[in-house]
């Protein structure tokens, strides 16, 4: 077969939140939503594909003295680049066609002093726009052509260890169903909805504080953020803790996320230890399912952080994020005494696939659930990218996924009415209408339904093509 991709344009939505995000150094209340449309060719067929995400400063580069406008810069043009690159090259399938893609925007960022994990933002994007053109080529869906490897995935020359296996091999023939909502609770969140002052109060029918949101969607699963101060960090989880109880909501699970305020693992470690030492956070940590990134990403990797991790024989599960920025991360990491990573479609859904198959592969050999993979977000919104990260998700047989966008930002109000109807009409078990007439996701007990999601191509609705 005979690939490229003929254009490219994107598209800029200014968005702001419902309320503000805190997820680190940074406060979300305003972005960029951006689509990518491409026309690619297959065999000389000429057929559309898109993809979109959020353009969050503070998160692909944690530089707190840099503008958030220049980082939103930053973004665009690693987009662009990737997308000047992808008209240059011609291949046969499209793994390939995204593996050159990533090796010649590596180049350019290496030369460019441009941390991977911001250069293949970019790469991502055309990659999930290809992927989309390709399943309306083939008129399957992602997963069909993943366990037929009709994207023709050679994953031997990045992971020997994988040599002889397919996708099938390692990947659950049926995608997931339904997704169970792990809902993050944000540093400036409001925990009781007593806390939450009179002038600050939403009423645009959807739930404000963790009482409310648990009240609303049924949630479960939680992402529980820190900033690294144990004395306030321990405060806040002894609030949620109780706010747990006071709901009787007793079979709960949660990770907690390190938000990468930790700078060697002795710190880490003496936190970790005030935590089991008293009794209550002892019995809510019981609840655990691992910690996310607690290290700086200019440290995480390094074998200091090896040596401290590996000596510490009774450590929670830890698993990276945002030091996951090449697609040799996840073997080091593993190597150093990590039990995982995190998928994420904006760190590219190839790089996921292998992440996957690596981490499966690897269990089978030990006979028993010891690495992990966790299914993450970056208040990801439909009607595009929040469906193509939930199709990879299910794909990948991740069950417990974090979802926020539908808490920060009000449904699909961003987008006309036409967009938000014929997203709603198209999905109607993810989807409904609120009262005052603008679209959201419909959570029921703290699931997704996705099927309707997964049974189609790539999760796009094609009036937006």
């Amino acid at each position: 077969m005979d690939i490229h991709i003929s254009s490219f344009e994107i598209e800029r939505h200014d968005i702001s939140t419902r309320m503000p995000f805190k997820y680190g150094i940074a406060t979300m209340t305003h972005l960029p939503h951006v689509f990518i449309r491409i026309e690619a060719s297959f065999d000389g067929q000429t057929i559309k594909g898109i993809s979109a995400d959020h353009l969050p400063p503070k998160w692909f580069t944690k530089e707190p003295d840099k503008d958030p406008l220049d980082e939103i810069d930053d973004m665009l043009a690693v987009i662009k680049q990737a997308a000047a690159l992808s008209k240059e090259i011609r291949t046969s399938s499209v793994f390939s066609f995204w593996h050159k893609l990533y090796q010649t925007q590596d180049s350019w960022a290496t030369e460019n002093n441009i941390p991977p994990l911001l250069a293949h933002f970019g790469t991502s994007l055309i990659e999930r726009a290809l992927i989309d053109a390709f399943t309306r080529f083939k008129d399957q869906s992602f997963k069909q052509l993943l366990q037929s490897n009709a994207f023709e995935i050679d994953w031997t020359p990045l992971r020997p260890e994988l040599a002889g296996l397919a996708p099938k091999d390692l990947l659950e023939a049926q995608s997931l169903s339904s997704i169970t909502i792990r809902h993050t609770v944000g540093l400036a969140d409001y925990l009781f909805e007593n806390d939450i002052p009179q002038e600050e109060l939403l009423s645009d029918g959807l739930p404000q504080s963790l009482e409310a949101v648990i009240q609303f969607y049924g949630v479960t699963h939680f992402k529980i953020k820190i900033n690294g101060e144990t004395e306030s960090d321990i405060q806040r989880l002894v609030s949620i803790a109780a706010l747990f109880r006071s709901l009787d909501l007793e079979d709960f699970a949660f990770t907690l996320d390190g938000n990468e305020q930790f700078h060697e693992v002795s710190s880490f470690r003496k936190f970790w230890d005030t935590l089991q030492n008293d009794e209550d956070m002892r019995a809510f940590f019981k609840r655990l399912i691992f910690v996310e990134q607690p290290f700086h990403r200019d440290i995480a990797l390094t074998e200091a952080i090896g040596t401290d991790l590996r000596a510490w024989s009774d450590a929670p599960p830890i698993i990276i994020d945002e030091s996951d920025g090449s697609l040799d991360s996840l073997p080091i990491a593993l190597e150093l005494g990590y039990r995982g990573t995190s998928h994420k479609n904006c760190k590219g859904v190839f790089k996921g696939i292998i992440n996957r198959a690596t981490i499966i592969s690897r269990n089978r050999k030990i006979g028993k659930e010891h690495y992990l993979m966790s299914g993450e977000d970056l208040a990801n919104i439909g009607p595009i990218a929040n469906h193509q990260d939930l199709v990879v998700q299910s794909a990948l047989g991740i069950e417990s996924v974090e979802r926020n966008g539908h808490h920060y930002f009000k449904g699909l109000s961003i987008f006309n009415q036409s967009i938000q109807d014929n997203t709603a009409e198209s999905f109607q078990k993810l989807y409904t209408k609120d009262k005052s007439g603008y679209v959201r996701l419909y959570i029921r007990d703290g699931k997704l339904e996705i099927e309707e999601l997964t049974s189609r191509h790539f999760g796009a609705c094609s009036n937006l093509l």
